[in-house]
This record gives structure tokens, C-alpha cells and sequence, in this order.
């Protein structure tokens, strides 16, 4: 089941990431290409296979990891900043691009590296479970480190919340209120992966879970945000082209 969801997440992520190229390429709303981009290469790395053979290219010390976390940050503020803009919360994009996030975003970002030297972290290992498993020393260590990396995207996603929560009572397009809804589900999944370290053995699954819903649903809801843009924008030049051809015969007849 794990499996499953991580390539579906995988797959999803790297399909819409190659839908994005042609608009890419003519330059509009890049930022959205990338941030489908990095959500792909994040959620590649993310998985055991390609990860331990990133990491061994990069010298087998779990650096891989590191690189992951930023990855993450890149696409968590990229996301908040295209999403806050897009639903006008100017509350949450002020909380986000503003002193309060980017001192929360350094702060997460200088934690993970202290974190991260502070450990055993040799030999290659997704999710760091074999470095875990070495001590308790270790072990401590990797619940301190993904809790300082979980930090700043459930910050940014919490911001978002009350924007996704207004737009789901508004009237607004059924499209607009559904990824509010897809929106809203990932920022809560992310804010539950805070509890990672309380969660017993048995129940480890839940890690998963919490993750890769997360991501699967954010990518989801701005894509049909962008699905719905595309489709409002054709509908927009299908209603003004029978005037635009009235108008050319009226000039002609005059």
C-alpha cells in the first residue's frame, strides 16, 4: 500500500510537472512549472530505490537527505506564495513573505543542518532508518531532525488554512471550491505529520500516510486550479468570438 501511494504520488507529480512545459516555455506562470518540477524531484528522493542511488553517487552519507528537506522548502514557499496570491489572502502571503516566515524558514533551515552534523549519518539509508537504528544517541537525533524539517511546511500550509476555509463557504466556481477543499486536506496532513515522533512503531504506516497525502493532494489542488483557469479562459474567448466576427461584418457592410 505504501508502495502504491508513493509512485502514485510520484506519477501524478512528474505528469502534471510535463503538462506545465508547453505554457513554460511560453512564459507563463513559470513559478508553477517549477514548483511541479521540485514536488517531483522531492517525492523522487523521498523514495527508498532512487534515493540510496542518489546518495551513493553523493558519497553515501545521506546527504541525499539534506538535499531533500530543502527541496521541500523550496516548494513549500513557492506554494504558499502562489497560493495565498491566487486566493487573494494577502493575511497569509504577508505571514509568509513577510520578517515572522522568512525568520521561521531560517531558523528551520539552520536547525536541519545542525541536526544533521550532529549525526552518524554514514551509510545510505531512506528516512534515515538505519542511522536510527545505530544508538539512542542516533535514534534521538533523526526525531529532533524531522521535526525541525516538518516545521516550516506546516507553518506556511497552517497560514493557508483560513484562506481555504473562506473560500470552501464562498460561492466561488465549484473547480475553485474542491481544490480549497484538496488544498485544505494537505495542509492538515502536513500538520499531522508533526506528531511523527509520538507515533508508536505499530502504527509507523501513519508516517506515510500523513506524507504522501499531503503532497498528493496540494499537487492535485493546483492543478485543477489550473485546469480551471484554462478552461474558464477558452470558454471566455468562445463567447466573445461570435461578437468580435458581428462587429468584422459591420465595418465590411459599412
Amino acid at each position: 500500500m505504501i508502495a502504491i501511494l508513493q509512485w502514485t504520488t510520484l506519477a501524478a507529480c512528474g505528469i502534471v510537472a510535463l503538462a506545465r512545459i508547453p505554457s513554460a516555455v511560453r512564459g507563463h506562470n513559470r513559478s508553477l512549472f517549477f514548483l511541479f518540477l521540485l514536488m517531483t524531484l522531492a517525492t523522487l528522493l523521498s523514495i527508498a530505490a532512487p534515493y540510496e542511488a542518489v546518495d551513493h553517487v553523493m558519497g553515501g552519507t545521506n546527504l541525499t537527505n539534506l538535499v531533500l528537506r530543502f527541496l521541500i522548502f523550496a516548494c513549500v514557499f513557492i506554494l504558499g506564495f502562489r497560493v495565498a496570491r491566487g486566493f487573494g489572502a494577502k493575511d497569509a502571503l504577508r505571514l509568509i513573505t513577510g520578517p515572522v516566515g522568512l525568520a521561521v524558514l531560517g531558523f528551520s533551515s539552520l536547525a536541519v543542518v545542525i541536526v544533521f552534523l550532529m549525526m552518524d549519518t554514514a551509510g545510505s539509508s531512506a528516512g534515515l532508518a538505519e542511522v536510527f537504528a545505530k544508538d539512542a544517541r542516533n535514534a534521538a537525533l533523526v526525531e529532533f531532525y524531522g521535526a525541525a524539517g516538518r516545521l516550516y511546511p506546516a507553518y506556511v500550509t497552517l497560514t493557508l488554512l483560513p484562506a481555504m476555509v473562506r473560500t470552501l463557504a464562498s460561492r466561488l466556481p465549484v473547480h475553485v471550491r474542491f481544490s480549497a477543499a484538496l488544498l485544505a486536506v494537505g495542509s492538515i496532513a502536513i500538520t499531522l505529520s508533526l506528531l511523527s515522533p509520538v507515533i508508536p512503531p505499530a502504527l509507523g504506516f501513519l508516517r506515510f500516510i500523513f506524507n504522501y497525502t499531503a503532497i498528493l493532494c496540494l499537487v492535485l489542488g493546483l492543478a485543477l486550479i489550473w485546469l480551471g483557469s484554462i478552461m474558464a479562459k477558452r470558454t471566455a474567448r468562445q463567447k466573445t468570438a461570435p461578437g468580435e466576427i458581428s462587429r468584422h461584418n459591420h465595418s465590411q457592410n459599412h
